[in-house]
């Protein structure tokens, strides 16, 4: 399908010719959506917190809305990637997009495209921008596809901009190694703005970034620094301390560091948002997203987590030991044939007793048989390896070999953990 549907065509019509209009490998640049930005006049009147890093992105984005909210604001999120539907990525108060709105929002951006050709990121994030415009929210937060600096979301100057993480993924866009990476995510950063760093031990290149644009830089350890102490932890800032925070609702150690980093930031914009203590405490208490170490109810235990890289693997691992050891771990694994998966895998092999690994489809897709390689490259001769086509028949399978004590963790891709997760909401039985 060549010519782009009508405004009143169906939502999956319009993804579908998204979808066609996508050849070759990502195309990063800012030139051509910065043109279409322009031609379609968004000019954000609200704030605008960005947020880019390996991991944590998607945390602390849903952390900040939540906080936001919490104080009274309406908020945009848009998210990347989606799980189970489109609207995911788009939400004001945490509530998707409907389906009207997002082809709305489509026919708007198709209507001032021109000839430019667009990849399905840049479309979607300038019909995320126009939409959240239209309906008025008081600040939006954004989160990075991919790297930062000639990441869509780039082409609005984030008043507050967030890097999370720093590890190897992306490597063929964003250089082979930390310094290289972190050059690309610091790309978010803007002179005299805040610029808040919440890796532990960034790369140089991205201090060095950061001090050479004349951000303001708040670092995790220098302007800011939290405290775990049981069920609490503090926090200390730009504008002071916090104590007695309840931990964040999102399952995992790592999120108390993605919260400081979040609360960082709304310190930095504290005359523009001002977001009092008990709203930074109701957000933690109440913020969720779906697939981030989300622990599901029954027996066996099922846990959905989309870490797909070596950094978020260790972050898994980490809580996973944090549980307490019952039975034993069954591992549901499938990932895209351009992540080191041999390197994710090596992060779990003291951890997990069995393996199911799972092939998916697609042009990035990679069959079961080159996991089952990728595993034994990473040594995991011990724990016996079984392939599957796709990852519901991988599911079914360590379903169909748990006791009710062992533990079933889906991980990977976000199209494995998406698969599963709709199998199991349709009430599939495994």
């Amino acid at each position: 399908m060549n010519r782009a549907p009508s405004s009143s065509a169906r939502l999956a019509d319009w993804l579908a010719w998204l979808e066609s209009q996508q050849r070759g490998s990502i195309q990063l640049g800012l030139d051509r959506v910065r043109r279409v930005a322009d031609a379609m006049g968004l000019v954000p009147p609200f704030p605008i917190i960005t947020v880019a890093g390996t991991n944590g992105k998607g945390s602390t984005c849903a952390l900040l809305g939540a906080m936001l909210q919490a104080a009274g604001f309406r908020v945009g999120n848009y998210y990347s990637p989606h799980l189970l539907r489109y609207n995911e990525r788009v939400r004001v108060d945490g509530v998707e997009a409907e389906d009207v709105e997002l082809v709305e929002a489509f026919a708007a951006v198709e209507a001032s495209r021109g000839n430019e050709a667009l990849t399905y990121f840049e479309f979607g994030t300038l019909a995320a921008m126009w939409h959240f415009i239209r309906v008025g929210v008081d600040c939006a937060v954004l989160e990075v596809g991919l790297g930062g600096r000639l990441d869509a979301v780039n082409v609005w100057d984030a008043d507050c901009a967030v890097v999370t993480s720093i590890g190897l993924d992306h490597t063929d866009y964003l250089g082979p190694d930390r310094e290289s990476i972190g050059r690309e995510k610091a790309g978010v950063y803007r002179a005299d703005r805040p610029a808040i760093c919440v890796d532990p031990d960034p790369p140089a290149s991205l201090l060095q970034h950061a001090v050479a644009t004349g951000a303001r830089l708040v670092a995790l350890g220098r302007e800011f620094r939290f405290r775990v102490e049981g069920r609490q932890w503090s926090f200390e800032g730009p504008a002071g301390r916090l104590s007695g925070l309840p931990l964040p609702a999102l399952v995992g150690e790592h999120q108390v560091q993605n919260a400081a980093g979040a609360i960082a930031a709304l310190q930095t914009l504290r005359e523009r948002l001002p977001v009092p203590a008990g709203a930074i405490r109701d957000g933690l208490m109440h913020v969720s997203l779906t697939g981030r170490f989300q622990v599901l109810a029954g027996r066996p235990l099922t846990i959905l987590d989309v870490a797909h890289n070596p950094h978020a693997a260790a972050i898994l691992a980490r809580n996973l030991r944090a549980m307490p050891p019952t039975g034993k771990l069954r591992a549901v694994f499938g990932m895209l044939a351009d992540k080191d998966a041999t390197a994710t895998v090596r992060e779990l092999l003291d951890l997990v007793d069995y393996w199911y690994v799972a092939g998916i489809a697609g042009p990035r897709g990679r069959d079961g048989e080159s996991l089952a390689d990728a595993l034994r490259r990473a040594g995991a001769a011990a724990a016996p390896v079984r392939v599957a086509d796709h990852p519901v028949a991988a599911w079914h399978a360590a379903c169909a070999d748990a006791s009710e004590d062992d533990r079933i963790v889906v991980f990977g891709s976000f199209l494995t953990v998406a698969e599963v997760l709709a199998a199991i909401r349709s009430g599939e039985a495994p």
